[in-house]
């Protein structure tokens, strides 16, 4: 029996043999209904692989680092049949293999799709997170280091208030 399993942009094969405990100690082969299971499978994995392109794409034409819930609902407001699981798996599987970064914020995570080192600037006010063209300081890691850590790579984010927003004034209320 053979499975396929959507990892990546790529299809992977498993293949493995069911068996169950006979009554006289005998193993038997589970075929029923197996047949319907991998193509089940086959035809989900199809799917998947076509919306995770597509949350890509999405997520591709933006710079405003956008959450899971901004990204579908500008898919189905595009007439895409997709859920907000759907969009987070595809997110999840997206930043696993280094195609997009995860921005951890609160009150939820932003996605960029510049999944090179590189710092930004979220507004406290506004809500916006801003790519920052400053040069990614690797010699950030070396003095960490120094203090016993393995580091593998850092973020920095700065918290403020963005341009645009310093020039409004502040509701009162």
């Amino acid at each position: 029996m053979a499975l396929l399993f959507e990892r990546g942009f790529q299809m992977r094969c498993i293949r493995f043999v069911a068996t169950a405990q006979g009554p006289a100690g005998s193993k038997h082969r589970l075929d029923a209904g197996w047949r319907k299971i991998k193509i089940k499978m086959i035809i989900m994995s199809r799917q998947e692989r076509g919306k995770r392109a597509r949350v890509l794409q999405e997520l591709l034409g933006r710079t405003d680092h956008p959450t899971a819930e901004e990204l579908y609902l500008a898919l189905r407001e595009k007439g895409e049949a997709i859920s907000l699981a759907t969009v987070y798996r595809a997110l999840r599987s997206l930043a696993e293999e280094g195609l997009v970064a995860t921005l951890p914020l609160t009150p939820a995570d932003r996605f960029d799709p510049a999944p090179y080192p590189h710092y930004h600037f979220h507004c406290l006010r506004c809500g916006r997170v801003l790519d920052l063209g400053l040069p990614y300081k690797p010699e950030l890691n070396r003095t960490i280091e120094e203090l016993g850590f393995a580091v593998h790579h850092h973020t920095l984010v700065f918290h403020g208030l963005c341009p645009a927003c310093q020039e409004k004034p502040r509701r009162v209320e």
